[in-house]
């Protein structure tokens, strides 16, 4: 199974080419290290490059080149790891396709969720190209554009299901597929080397909220006729069986509702989450509730799928927050973001006694209409607490079903379609192996299935495929206006801040003699409680002020190296005397 490596490059060969000796020979030359261009050896082909997406769940773009021409699939973000000090959001490095902007016929977007459209406004004013999208999606991307300013203003056209679009040498077809989110599809990507199936997120219901089910008569075309490749959401591949189909969870809202009708009920649930929305207000019209919506981004979407018609109530059904004051608690049903225990998110704020407007009382019934994405755990389970102290009935089962195929589902994705090559998208590397076994199981061959990494070149066609080179790939953070102005360097420092904080020395010399003036005055943030450590922050002086003196008795003057060796001589000193490492900040005033 060809995996990205830095060593060297995996070529496949597809069982319809029958010359044997030939194949030995393509692994012959793999194997002489003066081989440097594999990609000679399958002549041209479509080349699927993923810049992000593969090894996460989060983060999805995914660029197809071919004869010239490049389509980028998804533009998305992914939200900032523990360790990312400070950073709002990770968005992928565009490197490659900046070098290649004038090849850029346009970006595909199979659904509206924010992994999969979050990073369209900085990605855009790096490369303007039309969007493609279909009518609840592209609503949502406008709403996200409105922000931000482009010049020129970028083309965004709404595509219908069963609709064609040509982009360059690419002819791009949506097809109808399921997700947790109205309008999401699939896309079948024909080149002149064959067509790729790519699924987007998916999964196959057949009692949708909105719309009709999953087109499985088209993808049994496609299966027909052949399919170069499919590369499919491996979410939830690993789990046994169908995923329950989203009308299951109103069920679950109806008798949670009959069962609480003298008790305040407050939602928490994805914003994009069009279809759960519906559900939680098709169960306050039949109890007779106000709604009332919170969060920035679930206004956003309710006010989005509203205009555009995915969201219907009957008109008075939704009141404003200031409003709640003229109704009973049991009258009155709240949908929030915050499932994910974000710490600003407006259940978090709630659950905190923080939130302006909204105090949560023992009358409360909270419902967490969500699971938890891995790393959440502790914060949804802090909010949880929080809220149980507070005397609230929280309810976190039977309230959510997911919006991913599980393994069945995939089984009949990969029968209707029957791809030359499997090549799993969205998941970390374990959900990505578990497709690539399931589809070895299906009848693709072994060598057929391709595990790629983000940034990995891979080269098709109907004969071949090879990885052919790395591009970069790195997510690139987001800190409030600044775009990659953090990296590396900058997180290592906000580590050492956080774990052993900051000491500053402050000093003034004299010019041309650098007789000390004043100071060495010493400031502790985050190191040490200043009126509890004295003793210690005296004797860190004395060590300055002999550091300073040595330096002055061999006639150093530099300054830079005076202040190496104030922080070496008082880094050595702490930490023997503390066992801890400050970061040490020397700073030197010079007057006349």
């Amino acid at each position: 199974m060809p995996r990205s490596s830095k060593t060297g490059t995996n070529v496949v060969d597809a069982p319809v080419d029958e010359n044997d000796g030939l194949i030995e020979h393509y692994f012959k030359l793999l194997s002489n290290p003066d081989n440097k261009k594999p990609s000679t050896l399958i002549g041209k082909g479509v080349k699927i490059i993923p810049l992000g997406g593969l090894e996460q769940i989060g983060m999805n773009i995914t660029a197809f080149e071919c004869n010239g021409d490049i389509i980028v699939v998804d533009c998305g973000l992914s939200f900032p790891d523990d360790d990312m000090l400070g950073v709002d959001l990770v968005i992928p490095d565009i490197s490659y396709l900046k070098d290649n902007a004038d090849k850029v016929k346009g970006f595909v977007i199979t659904h509206g969720h924010e992994d999969h459209i979050g990073s369209l406004p900085y990605v855009l004013k790096e490369i303007n190209a039309p969007v493609y999208a279909t009518k609840l999606t592209m609503g949502l991307i406008d709403s996200k554009l409105k922000e931000h300013t482009f010049d020129p203003p970028i083309q965004k056209k709404v595509v219908s299901y069963g609709q064609t679009i040509l982009l360059g040498c690419f002819k791009v077809e949506f097809i109808r597929t399921n997700h947790s989110i109205a309008d999401s599809a699939a896309l079948a990507i024909n080149t002149p080397y064959g067509v790729i199936v790519h699924t987007g997120d998916f999964k196959i219901d057949y009692t949708p909220v909105n719309g009709e089910p999953i087109d499985l008569q088209r993808l049994g075309e496609l299966g027909k006729k052949g399919v170069l490749a499919l590369m499919a959401d491996s979410t939830n591949v690993m789990r046994e069986g169908y995923t329950m189909s989203e009308k299951t969870v109103g069920k679950a809202f109806d008798n949670i509702f009959s069962e609480n009708e003298n008790r305040r009920i407050i939602v928490a649930t994805f914003a994009s989450n069009v279809d759960r929305v519906q559900q939680i207000l098709n169960s306050a019209v039949k109890y007779d509730r106000k709604v009332v919506v919170e969060g920035r981004s679930m206004v956003n979407v309710i006010s989005t799928a509203t205009e555009l018609g995915y969201l219907s109530c009957p008109e008075g059904t939704f009141i404003e927050m200031d409003q709640m004051k003229n109704y009973p608690p049991e009258k009155l049903v709240l949908i929030t973001t915050g499932s994910q225990g974000e710490s600003m998110a407006a259940l978090s704020r709630m659950a905190a006694n923080i939130h302006k407007m909204v105090s949560i009382d023992p009358e409360d019934t909270v419902i967490f209409s969500s699971r938890p994405i891995p790393g959440n755990e502790k914060s949804v389970a802090k909010v949880i607490n929080e809220l149980t102290e507070k005397g609230a009935k929280v309810i976190v089962q039977n309230t959510h079903v997911s919006g991913h195929a599980s393994k069945e589902e995939m089984k009949l994705i990969y029968t209707l379609v029957k791809p030359m090559y499997s090549i799993p998208v969205h998941g970390e590397h374990r959900h990505l192996t578990a497709q690539a076994e399931l589809a070895q199981e299906l009848g693709v061959p072994k060598e057929n299935t391709i595990i790629l990494g983000s940034g990995d070149v891979l080269e098709i066609d109907k004969k071949h495929a090879a990885l052919v080179g790395k591009v970069q790939a790195q997510g690139v953070m987001v800190d409030g206006l600044g775009v990659g102005d953090v990296g590396n360097i900058v997180l290592r420092d906000r580590q050492h801040l956080s774990e052993n904080g900051l000491i500053i020395i402050v000093m003034t010399l004299e010019k041309f003699t650098n007789r000390l003036l004043s100071g060495p005055d010493i400031v502790s943030r985050g190191f040490v409680y200043v009126r509890e450590s004295e003793y210690l922050l005296d004797e860190a002086k004395n060590i300055v002020y002999s550091a300073l003196e040595r330096c002055l008795d061999n006639n150093v003057s530099d300054w830079s190296r005076i202040k190496t060796e104030i922080k070496d001589s008082l880094s050595d000193y702490l930490w023997k005397k503390m066992r801890r490492n400050p970061m040490i900040l020397p700073i030197i005033m010079e007057v006349e």
